[in-house]
Order: C-alpha cells, then sequence, then structure tokens
C-alpha cells in the first residue's frame, strides 16, 4: 500500500486546512486508518484515527473539536478536516494504515505510512 498525503500549506491562526491521504496498491477499505504529526525537535505523536467504515472515531485531546475525520473507501482516502487552527498544530502530518480495523492512537499498530504534509499555521 502506499499512501500519498495533501493539502498541507501556510494558513493564519484560526484557519482552516483539509488534508487528505489517497491509497494506490491496494485497498485500505478494511483497514482502521490514522493521522499522526511532528512538530520540529518533538516526538510524533497522534492527531485521529477512524474504524475501517468510519464509525468509530478517537482524536487527540489536543484537537478534539477543531478537527475531523473522515473517509470515503469507495476513493480509499482519508481526510482530516481541520478548523481554528492553532501556531502549535504547525507540523508536518502524516497518515497511516492500520493491521486492524479499528483506528488505533497507537503508531505501532500501523503498517504503512504516507510521506507527510507540512502545515504551518502562523500567529
Amino acid at each position: 500500500v502506499q499512501l500519498q498525503a495533501s493539502g498541507g500549506g501556510l494558513v493564519q491562526a484560526g484557519g482552516s486546512l483539509r488534508l487528505s491521504c489517497a491509497a494506490s496498491g491496494r485497498t485500505t477499505s478494511n483497514n482502521g486508518m490514522g493521522w499522526f504529526r511532528q512538530a520540529p525537535g518533538k516526538e510524533r505523536e497522534f492527531v485521529a484515527a477512524i474504524s475501517w467504515r468510519g464509525g468509530i472515531t478517537k482524536y487527540a485531546d489536543s484537537v478534539k473539536g477543531r478537527f475531523t475525520i473522515s473517509r470515503d473507501n469507495a476513493k480509499n482516502t482519508v481526510f482530516l478536516q481541520m478548523n481554528s487552527l492553532k501556531p502549535e498544530d504547525t507540523a508536518v502530518y502524516y497518515c497511516a494504515a492500520g493491521r486492524r480495523s479499528y483506528g488505533s492512537n497507537w503508531s505501532d499498530e500501523y503498517t504503512y505510512w504516507g510521506q507527510g504534509t507540512e502545515v504551518t499555521v502562523s500567529s
């Protein structure tokens, strides 16, 4: 499975971005999917995850109420809608396909990773 993340960019605080993660090679419709991020000088951290049918979602406390993860299995694509962005959201965002059908907040549960898309939020 190859994952291609896109949609990052530079945005002012309070603005919005929508990240996309397109899978190719084989379907990921049976996999839980997740988004993680890594800020400069920091460790990678969990952002959001979604189960294979999209019925169960999980969020890091820092993004709850601002970010929404969704998926379109017909298009083999996962999205991360990010609203009310803050400078502390600045990071490289990675999408990942999990080994299991549920979405996990543990990076060890993910087998395939995209290359990352950079998000910069200016104050």
